[in-house]
């Protein structure tokens, strides 16, 4: 079968991992790794190890690399978001937090003051530092 995906196949048709690879522009490797990390990916596997790839497994692992890359989750946060039921169709709970944080208006200013603060310590001990020279 060829690497890349058969323009008539149809939308029912089990695809291999190289398939499933150019489709989701993820590497293989890749693909296999979170097959490790994720229970609930589970193509079947035919001799030699042949991994083919249901369109159910295919629309997991779509949601899994979007999690990932686009939405900010660790794979911990993916695992507990699949293992609730809530990472499967895109809709999460409204609790479940990603891994890059969107800050507050309030937070945003103690961030901008923490940073003020350290970049005056820099000049301070930069100052120190050419002094003792």
């Amino acid at each position: 079968m060829p690497a890349s995906r058969p323009a008539g196949k149809s939308a029912a048709a089990f695809r291999t991992i190289s398939e499933v690879s150019d489709e989701l522009d993820v590497p293989q490797h890749v693909l296999r790794f979170w097959e490790g990390k994720f229970s609930q990916v589970r193509p079947l596997k035919r001799g030699g190890g042949r991994r083919y790839y249901r369109p159910e497994d295919i629309s997991l692992l779509r949601r899994i690399r979007d999690l990932l890359y686009s939405e900010g989750y660790t794979i911990k946060g993916v695992q507990r978001l699949l293992r609730e039921g809530r990472g499967k169709d895109g809709g999460e709970a409204p609790d479940a937090a990603p891994a890059v944080a969107v800050e507050t208006g309030d937070q945003a200013k103690e961030i901008r003051a923490a940073i003020d603060e350290l970049s005056e310590l820099r000049d301070m001990l930069k100052a120190a530092g050419k002094g003792a020279s």
